[in-house]
């Protein structure tokens, strides 16, 4: 901006320009908020997002992760009342949040009476909310932070598991991972922690 131009001139410093789209501007008033909906247009009723997110810590020696609805036998299971799988909870909280839902702890308790552990079993529950307003999944996104297990190794098989339990393509389906680097007690390899992002878009079969 013109303010900052003259702090650079002020203290020495050349400053150089690029012109920049005549639909690049800056929102300060209402008269700009409606020429930015007049380019870009209402959000559409057909489309929604949702963010989604699960932690837990792991059990200090029983094994039996569960990930994407598959058994990792060999590593430590994570301590919940369910089977513990991160990256289904936060898909259900994404799922819940673009349909204007609660989050998984609202149905749990309800779930967990009649004795399911199975995260798939929860999942169902949101799809099939999901389903009656008329929605399809567009697109998955998974972001998982923790030391152990090494997710980028399995990232094929939970993309087949998550393909199969969603109904999508894996190739509408993103993966992706980082150690923590000792930052939190993911990164310490304490537990994991899942982040999820979902679009849907209106079923024209269901319209």
């Amino acid at each position: 901006t013109t303010d900052e131009a003259m702090l650079l001139e002020a203290i020495g410093q050349k400053v150089a320009h690029v012109k920049a789209d005549e639909n690049n501007f800056k929102i300060t008033n209402q008269a700009d908020y409606f020429k930015l909906k007049a380019i870009l247009g209402d959000v559409p009723d057909d489309f929604r997002v949702g963010i989604g997110q699960d932690s837990h810590v792991f059990e200090n020696s029983k094994k039996g992760l569960v990930l994407a609805g598959i058994k990792f036998p060999k590593e430590l299971k994570l301590r919940a009342n369910s089977d513990g799988d991160v990256i289904l909870h936060a898909l259900f909280n994404a799922f819940s949040q673009a349909i204007g839902g609660m989050s998984i702890g609202f149905y749990a308790d309800s779930i967990c009476k009649k004795g399911i552990t199975d995260s798939q079993k929860y999942l169902e529950v949101i799809l099939e909310k999901v389903k009656k307003q008329k929605f399809k999944i567009n697109s998955v996104g998974i972001m998982i932070e923790g030391c152990n297990p090494k997710i980028d190794p399995i990232v094929s098989k939970l993309k087949s598991s998550l393909s199969k339990i969603l109904g999508i393509n894996t190739n509408r389906i993103g993966i992706t991972a980082t150690s923590g680097e000792n930052c939190s007690i993911f990164g310490e390899g304490l537990g994991l922690q899942c982040f999820a992002i979902i679009s849907l878009i209106k079923d024209k079969n269901e319209v």
